[in-house]
């Protein structure tokens, strides 16, 4: 997950410096007034997005069956305990009446 999430930063960072030369330099055009850097930002972040989409599918894939792994080894354990918490519900409930 970590590396998913520093690809997607690695990639904004570099549309954004790719992006804020290109203006400097005029090829693409500035925002108005001082809006530049929101410009910047947006164009970036929407070029940043659909290059990890195009890009990173495969470690997006690696990461999500990490976060699926956990939440699965997650729920198995609560439905655990819950099972633990019954049984021990109905020991003291059995002893109380017996």
């Amino acid at each position: 997950m970590l590396r998913y999430t520093a690809m997607r930063l690695g990639l904004f960072v570099a549309s954004f410096a790719v992006i804020w030369g290109l203006v400097y330099l005029r090829v693409l055009p500035s925002g108005l007034g001082s809006s530049n850097l929101l410009w910047v930002l947006l164009l970036a972040l929407v070029i940043s997005g659909a290059l990890s989409y195009a890009l990173l599918r495969k470690v997006r894939d690696q990461a999500s069956a990490q976060i699926s792994e956990r939440v699965d080894r997650t729920r198995r354990a609560f439905d655990a305990k819950a099972g633990d918490e019954d049984a021990a519900d109905d020991a003291a409930r059995s002893a109380q009446s017996g």
